[in-house]
């Protein structure tokens, strides 16, 4: 097994912001595979290993800010994405901490009220 983690998905209450929320902090054009859904993906390589993941507005899936914590890349410098968050309606929570030689993380709240986090190198 070449990792635990295989596809992840971020539950939003409302498609359209929560999309636009992370497009505008990651700097990415997120994919929508089924025009009629509330489905985006994030962009990832899956076949050389990437691991992939989506966002999703359905029953059932519902916002959070305890339980499981999801960590999205923060590229080459986590200051980037991190500067990002409030003027995109969300809230930093933890900001960048070091993680002596694993680099550093930082935690936030999106627009749809999960937590979330980064982690990067520097």
């Amino acid at each position: 097994m070449a990792s635990a983690i295989n596809w992840f998905e971020i539950p939003a209450l409302d498609f359209e912001r929560a999309k636009t929320f992370y497009e505008t902090v990651l700097g990415i054009k997120m994919i929508v595979p089924f025009p009629d859904s509330k489905y985006a993906m994030f962009p990832a390589d899956m076949q050389n290993g990437e691991i992939g993941g989506g966002l999703t507005q359905e029953d059932g899936a519902e916002p959070a800010q305890q339980g499981a914590l999801i960590y999205l890349n923060g590229g080459d410098n986590l200051d980037v994405p991190l500067a990002r968050v409030e003027a995109a309606g969300g809230k930093v929570i933890m900001p960048k901490t070091s993680i002596g030689e694993n680099g550093f993380m930082a935690r936030f709240i999106d627009t749809e009220g999960n937590r979330m986090a980064f982690h990067s190198m520097q």
